[in-house]
C-alpha cells in the first residue's frame, strides 16, 4: 500500500525553484561535500510544508565507495538531506529561534526504495510540531518519481554554537 505524499507531486516545478543553492547557503551551514539540496521548490506556511531536489549526480562523495559498481545512497545520506530541509524551513521562518538547527534525532524510518546517481530526489517535510528554543517536529518524505523511497519523523534541535565553540577553543588551547 503506497503512502500518501505530504505534498502533491503537481505543485513541484523542477525547473522553476523558489531558491537556489546560494539562497540555501545563507540559512544552511553546510558547504562542500555536506551540501545536500540542490535546491527549494515550494513552500506553504499554512500547512507548515516543504520540498526539496536533490539531484544525485555521480560525483557524490559516497558513490564510489557505496557500492563499488553498484551506488546506492547510503539512507543516512537521505536523512542529511531531510534534515538540511527541514532546517532550512525552520531557519527561514524562525520557527526555534536557534543560530542552528541540529539533527535531534528520527522515529519509524522505513527504506522503501533505492536513490542512484541520475536520480532527482524530491524531499517533502511537513512541520508536525516547534516548541521554540527547544525542539521541532517533522514528518516526511524521499520521493524518486512516482516511489516514497524513505519516510519517518525527524526531531531537530537548536546548536549550542557558543558553548561548542568554547569547548573548541579549550581543547586547542590545552
Amino acid at each position: 500500500m503506497k503512502s500518501k505524499f505530504i505534498i502533491d507531486p503537481s505543485l513541484l516545478d523542477l525547473d522553476n525553484p523558489i531558491a537556489d543553492i546560494e539562497a540555501i547557503r545563507k540559512l544552511n551551514p553546510q558547504r562542500f561535500e555536506m551540501e545536500q539540496l540542490t535546491a527549494i521548490l515550494y513552500e506553504d506556511l499554512e500547512t507548515n510544508c516543504c520540498a526539496a531536489l536533490k539531484e544525485i549526480t555521480d560525483q557524490e562523495f559516497w558513490v564510489r565507495g557505496h557500492m563499488p559498481g553498484m551506488p546506492l545512497m547510503p539512507g543516512v545520506v537521505m536523512l542529511e538531506c531531510v534534515a538540511q530541509l527541514s532546517s532550512y524551513f525552520t531557519q527561514k521562518n524562525d520557527l526555534l529561534g536557534a543560530e542552528i538547527v541540529g539533527f535531534g534525532g528520527v522515529d519509524d524510518v522505513r527504506f522503501r526504495g533505492v536513490v542512484m546517481p541520475g536520480d532527482k530526489l524530491i524531499l517533502m517535510v511537513k512541520l508536525v510540531k516547534a516548541r521554540r528554543n527547544r525542539m521541532i517536529v517533522a514528518s516526511f518524505q524521499g520521493v524518486v518519481g512516482d516511489l516514497i523511497v524513505v519516510e519517518g519523523t525527524l526531531k531537530g534541535i537548536p546548536i549550542p554554537v557558543e558553548a561548542i565553540e568554547n569547548a573548541m577553543a579549550e581543547k586547542l588551547s590545552s
